[in-house]
Formats: structure tokens, sequence, C-alpha cells
């Protein structure tokens, strides 16, 4: 579905036989350079071409056409005048840049584009910095690559479980693990301690536990001690976590220490593959989801507990210039009076709803797994809902919510894109 970016090497004769990059002309008035191709040494490189526009260079690399607004261009400049290589922070100040500005002058080499600005400040862009960071070029790629997934994708992937050991000892490990949590949304780790120190441990791993009105870590079972119907013995419907929350909970970790008793099967699905089969089958219905903002809200007064939290956003979210998503904020129990759209738009949104709820309920999307002592499940809670069946007897577990941003930068740190 997504577009792979193609990186090519420009080569330019130098001297009179080169590319001429003209100079803007002082009449305010639009006016468009010709195409110039540069000739290339190999028949296999491709020829660049450009444009000059009154506010913007059109250039040509490869397979793709970049309209990089003169602006930006200076804003962007990495020159140790400009920006800090070192704290990889900008020292330019954006705002004292002329926002009529226009190059001076402009030249291309085999590899990198040349501005020369009115002041005589030059700034250089290696021509694949410019793909890998234009509009046009992100909009070829994905900011986190996943693999979409139903019950017999994901069982027949055998992704491995990693080991408490290696996960905590070893960087390849805890390499593998995050691969694994940022291609399906789903990780496990084994043969872990059944406590909820040890379950804490292995939590700090990747992330900062994050604070919440339910603690930093905490205990799980049926005895109602929380306003929340996830505090008894009931069946709980696919649902997101903390939708009523301004920002969701980025992950959640879930570890059964024990259970005496039948059924408590957690159910796991991929929200982005429903999501996914509402664009294919109905874009309108996708499109209206990633539009129209809800409100979430969570009333408890139970013992000493006393909130009220008020989340508000759409059911999906999606990165504008690529229409990629990131966050489904799915929760039924929690979805508060629909009062945010006009009565016009009201049915349709009930029908785009009723799509979704549809795809996610779809037998063949579930994946069931009993969760048993030692053994921790790490689920991306902006991206795969869980659910459980109703049990009998005693059921303990803990877990916590984790900051996505710090097991992001984990990810990172150890070369992963995410």
């Amino acid at each position: 579905m997504w577009c792979q970016r193609l990186a090519w090497l420009l080569w330019g004769r130098r001297g009179s036989a080169g590319c001429r990059w003209p100079r803007l002309p002082r009449d305010p008035r639009p006016v468009l350079a010709a195409p110039v191709s540069c000739h290339t040494m190999a028949p296999a490189s491709p020829s660049c071409a450009w444009q000059l526009h009154q506010d913007h260079l059109e250039l040509r690399y490869g397979s793709t056409v970049m309209r990089l607004d003169f602006v930006w261009l200076r804003d962007h400049c990495r020159s140790a005048s400009c920006y800090n290589a070192k704290t990889n922070q900008r020292s330019l100040d954006t705002a004292s840049v002329d926002l009529a500005i226009q190059p001076r002058a402009v030249r291309v080499d085999e590899t990198t584009l040349f501005l020369t600005w009115p002041d005589g400040h030059v700034t250089r862009y290696r021509l694949e910095w410019l793909v890998r960071n234009s509009y046009e070029g992100q909009k070829q790629q994905v900011m986190h690559p996943r693999i979409l997934w139903n019950a017999e994708i994901y069982l027949q992937a055998q992704v491995p479980s990693i080991d408490c050991r290696s996960f905590l000892e070893t960087d390849e490990g805890l390499k593998e693990f995050l691969q694994n949590f940022l291609l399906y949304g789903i990780a496990f780790v084994e043969n872990v301690t059944p406590t909820k120190e040890d379950t804490k441990i292995l939590a700090e791993r990747i992330s900062i536990i994050r604070e919440t009105i339910y603690g930093r870590m905490w205990y799980f079972t049926s005895d109602f001690s929380r306003g929340d119907t996830a505090y008894t013995k009931l069946a709980l419907d696919r649902h997101t976590d903390t939708t009523y929350f301004q920002e969701p909970c980025g992950i959640q970790v879930f570890h059964c220490l024990k259970h005496e008793g039948t059924g408590g099967r957690t159910l796991l699905v991929d929200g982005f593959h429903a999501a996914e089969q509402v664009l294919r089958q109905a874009p309108e219905h996708f499109e209206l989801l990633a539009k129209v903002p809800l409100k979430h809200e969570y009333v408890e007064n139970v013992g000493g507990c006393h909130n009220h939290m008020i989340g508000v956003g759409p059911v999906l979210n999606v990165y504008p210039w690529n229409n990629e998503l990131y966050l489904i904020r799915y929760n039924n129990y929690d979805r508060a009076v629909f009062n945010t759209v006009p009565h016009d738009v009201v049915r349709r949104w009930y029908h785009a709803h009723r799509a979704l709820t549809a795809e996610l309920r779809r037998p063949d999307n579930e994946l069931w797994v009993k969760l048993k002592p030692g053994k921790a499940l790490f689920v991306d809670n902006w991206r795969v809902l869980h659910g459980r069946e109703a049990f009998t007897g005693y059921r303990q577990l803990c877990g916590c919510y984790l900051t996505r941003d710090d097991v992001l930068n984990t990810a990172r740190l150890l070369g992963l894109q995410a």
C-alpha cells in the first residue's frame, strides 16, 4: 500500500556544459524557469529537472517531485550558524526569516542543492535528505512499519515469546521483543517471576511507568474496588483503555499472578487491521470516523476514589499527510453523550461506527490467549483492543501503563524504526 522511496544520484557536468541555475528575476511577477536536464554519465541514471517559481523551487529527483518553499528552505538550513549538530537543535530564529525571501542563486551538483540567500548566506542540502524530509517524500513513507493481522495471520507468523532473562540482560533479546511489539502491537515475555515487584522490573526495562488515577503498579481482582466493569467477573467486550484521558495511555502490561477457577481468557483484536478493512470497503466511513470528535467519560465514586475524567478525540486518528492510522480510541463502555456534531451528521456517524464494530467483532479477527503466571503481555493500547471472557474463582492480575514516548525511544536507540 505504501510506496517505497527511490533515491537516485544525479551527475552533472561541471563547467559550461553543466546544469545552470539562473538567478531569480527582480520582477515580482511569477516567472517559470524552463526545466533543464542534467546529462548523466550512465544511461540508467535519471535526469534532474527543476523549475523556479515565485515562492518555491520545484525539483525532481529520481521519481520524487518536490515543491520546496523558499521560507522552508531557509528555515531548515543545517549550516553551523543555523543548526547545532551537537544538540540536534535549530539555532536560527525562524521569526527573523523574511517571509518573502528568495534565493539570489541556486545550483546543484551530483548530490547537493546549494542556495545563496540575499545576505550571502549559503545553504546546502543533500538531495537524499530533501527526498526523505520533503512533504512529497513523507507521503511515500510510513512513520511506523506494521504487520496488520487477524488471528490466523498472527498464529501462522509464530511470533516467539522472549525469555525474561534475555529480555532483561541482553540488547538482542530486548530488540527482538521491541521489534515484535512494533510490528504486531503485542508481545510476550516468558518465565517472569509471578510477583508485582518482578513485573515492575520488567516494565521499567523499556519505559518509565506512567502514574494514573490507578496508581503506578496495580493489582486487579474482581472485588469491585474501583468503579469499573473490569473489576468484576463479567465478560468484557473489546476496547482500548483510558479513552477518557486527553492522551490515552500508550502501552499496557498484564501479568496474571494467580487464577483458581475457569474462563478468563484474554481477547486481542488488531484495531488497525479492522480499520483497514473499513477503509477498503467504505472509505467514507473511515473518513468520518477520523474527523468526528467524541467525548469519553469516566465517573467514579467508590470508597475513597473520586474521579471525573473526560477525553476528546475521534475514533480513528491519522497523520494528515499520508493518512496513516496511529491511534484508535474505541470503548463503548466509556463513550459519553454524543453531542459534538449536528443532527445531519449523527446518523452517518452511527453507520460508520457500526461498520467498524462489525469488523472488530468478526470471529476471525479474535485472538484468544490464556494468561498464566509467568507470562507477561504487553499491549499497544493505541492499536490493539483487548477484552476477556467471564470467569469463575479467584483471579489476580497485576500490571501498569507505560509512557509511549519512552518505549519508542528505547526502540530507536536500538536501531529500530519507531
